[in-house]
């Protein structure tokens, strides 16, 4: 993989930092890649801002921030506001789609932005806190910078025993839904990709 610059964001609560550590993880341990990852959020437990900075590589990473990332993944509208301005022309913008509204103004950059009511999703399957399993599966089938076997050995080595098979089926979900919105493209260069209703 050639090296790649990603930003998540959201809020505390969210498994914003974990899924960045679970995205790591495949490329360094299940994979033979090299990954950094640096971190901050606010005071608060819950609902403070919160980002992870995560470079990908399959040599050393020499410099481990962000500087202009070529993946931003968004969970809050604050998070969209704070950083969307640093994606780099012609990236990727993934976001959650009951919480992000996307400004006309990135509608029509060269950036390709992708949605997901990851915690819909979440939701459905019994437990909202997996909704950054959802995202991960959902980054996993739109990048394709990681193989998702290396990426699922990640997710089960980075949760509780009793909460693996949970996040594994939200894990599925988000591959699946992510995968379904490759093969049904929107027409038109800088437009939202084609949404679907969840299920």
């Amino acid at each position: 993989m050639q090296l790649t610059e990603i930003r998540i964001a959201g809020f505390g609560g969210q498994g914003v930092i974990l899924s960045a550590m679970v995205l790591g993880k495949a490329a360094s341990i299940f994979e033979s890649g090299f990954a950094t990852l640096t971190q901050n959020f606010g005071p608060e437990a819950r609902g403070g801002a919160c980002s992870a900075q995560l470079i990908l590589s399959d040599s050393p990473v020499l410099y481990p921030y962000v500087t202009q990332p070529d993946i931003l993944v968004v969970m809050s509208q604050e998070a969209y506001t704070r950083f969307g301005p640093e994606l780099r022309d012609g990236g990727t913008l993934i976001i959650e789609q009951d919480l992000v509204r996307v400004s006309e103004i990135d509608k029509k950059k060269s950036i390709k932005v992708y949605s997901i009511p990851a915690t819909r999703i979440a939701e459905s399957l019994g437990k909202k806190m997996v909704l950054n399993s959802v995202m991960v599966g959902f980054f996993t089938a739109l990048t394709q910078l990681l193989p998702a076997d290396a990426v699922r050995k990640a997710v089960a080595d980075s949760v509780p025993a009793h909460v693996c098979d949970l996040n594994l089926q939200a894990f599925e979900k988000g591959f699946e839904y992510g995968a379904a919105a490759l093969a049904h493209p929107a027409v038109g260069n800088g437009d939202l990709e084609m949404q679907y209703a969840a299920e």
